[in-house]
């Protein structure tokens, strides 16, 4: 088996972390299910958003609710508590406010 040291002691990668890198790049594009599977993973064990996790998996926010809800995930919506609502708010209303 070759492995990333091999590569790189061939010339053909300046380091392990690059063959990795593109070992990786291949790999989501060639098994675009996995990257699904992996972006899934993070949404049940890591506090992201419902986008963040649809951005991960590379596909649209519709689609990732959608396969959420096929698995029988309930997806999170929305602030879940009005300390993070107020936080949203002001944030958005920061953003809107024209500076001076």
């Amino acid at each position: 088996m070759v492995t990333p040291q091999m590569l790189v002691q061939a010339g053909l990668y300046v380091d392990e972390q690059s063959v990795i890198r593109e070992a990786m790049r291949v790999l989501w594009q060639e098994r675009p299910q996995l990257r699904i599977e992996w972006a899934i993973h993070e949404y049940q064990t890591q506090p992201i958003s419902l986008a963040k996790a649809a951005a991960l998996a590379g596909v649209c926010f519709d689609r990732m609710k959608e396969l959420l809800v096929q698995r029988g995930i309930q997806p999170r919506l929305g602030p879940e508590t009005i300390a993070e609502a107020r936080r949203e708010f002001d944030v958005i209303a920061h953003t809107l406010t024209p500076s001076e």
